[in-house]
């Protein structure tokens, strides 16, 4: 069988020649005799993958040297108890900006460790648009603002973000990390699960400013200790190893591709493609406010669940896969990271022109 265009929001695409590379690699890694599934993480060899990992995502990112940058476990969702355990310690109260399921769970990890204020929301829509920025005023005694830059779930993003003068942000960034170009100075902490824009489940990369990490307390346990992280190089217990293996191959993939801005041209490109034919369709419609769209992914849907259901039926017959909306959210979803090649969001237009034609 060959392979599908798989539109999973996460797990998700890689890069073809990257798992090519990896399974080529697989039996034994360069001339180590061993594969990097076996290796130890303390040899020469893996501490070379990993420390040459940092340095392209740090080139990628364009991360100034007063950051530093983690590799850890856990999942982006520890990060909603982690960062509040380290960075929270002043005043016991973060803000946060509500735009879905992931700043709920935030919200509600956080509530258990200390104040948690919303100081925006567009739950009142259903989260399809992003809150006015501009003239949001952040709680004077917050340590921190948290926002989701990225809303995989709903399909928005921010385009601008709040003046918060000293007060750093926090932006998850799980679904858009890599994918357009960021100034790392105006966050406090980035972090992202690696699953949708980087490498396999299993790793998450965080972004913290240094001077941040001098804020923990001296009881955190050290595994939820940032400064323990950092002291160790991300080596103070056993890594994600092959995770962490599979992400150098990326960022080496898209470091040939042209870097991080090459890479949003084409993403910008590939979400207006597919965004374009949406908004002239006479049977799809875009979820999100328009000025809110994400460019990692594209939410739409037909009106119909019957017909929801039998769109993506179909489109898996057509080697088009992982159409379905969140379960939480319902319709269609197409999340067109990185990796997915331009030709992909083409057959989903192709296909999607057909299956109007058809059901109208």
């Amino acid at each position: 069988m060959s392979r599908v265009y798989n539109f999973s929001a996460g797990p998700a695409v890689l890069p073809e020649s990257v798992l090519k590379q990896a399974a080529d690699e697989m039996f034994e890694y360069r001339n180590s005799g061993m594969s990097v599934m076996e290796m130890s993480h303390r040899s020469t060899v893996y501490m070379d993958i990993i420390y040459e990992a940092e340095e392209l995502f740090t080139k990628l990112m364009n991360i100034p040297s007063d950051y530093q940058v983690l590799f850890l476990q856990g999942g982006a969702s520890l990060q909603f108890t982690m960062i509040p355990m380290n960075i929270m310690t002043a005043n016991k109260k973060f803000d946060i900006i509500h735009t879905g399921l992931w700043t709920r769970k935030a919200i509600d990890d956080g509530a258990k460790l200390g104040t948690v204020n919303t100081i925006a929301s567009s739950a009142d829509r259903n989260f399809v648009y992003i809150p006015a920025t501009d003239n949001l005023k952040p709680s004077k005694d917050a340590d921190y603002l948290h926002i989701c830059y990225n809303n995989t779930i709903c399909g928005t993003k921010f385009t601008t973000l709040p003046d918060t003068g000293n007060i750093p942000i926090v932006a998850d960034m799980s679904s858009c990390i890599l994918s357009e170009e960021y100034d790392i100075n105006r966050f406090g902490i980035i972090f992202a699960g690696a699953q949708k824009n980087i490498g396999p489940a299993g790793v998450t990369i965080v972004i913290i400013k240094k001077k941040l990490m001098k804020r923990a307390g001296k009881n955190l346990p050290a595994m939820l200790d940032f400064n323990v992280h950092a002291e160790k190089r991300s080596l103070y217990n056993t890594p994600p190893t092959y995770a962490i293996y599979i992400a150098k191959l990326v960022f080496e993939w898209l470091l040939n591709f042209g870097g991080v801005r090459a890479m949003e041209k084409q993403n910008r490109y590939k979400s207006s493609l597919l965004y374009d034919f949406i908004d002239n369709s006479k049977l799809f419609k875009g979820n999100v406010d328009r000025e809110y769209r994400s460019l990692m992914n594209v939410t739409f849907s037909t009106g119909s669940k019957k017909m929801d259901t039998l769109f993506v039926k179909n489109a898996e017959k057509n080697a088009l896969v992982n159409l379905a909306g969140h379960k939480s959210a319902g319709g269609l979803r197409a999340s067109i990271y990185n990796a997915m090649p331009v030709e992909g969001v083409e057959k989903l237009i192709e296909f999607m022109k057909k299956f109007e034609m058809e059901n109208l």
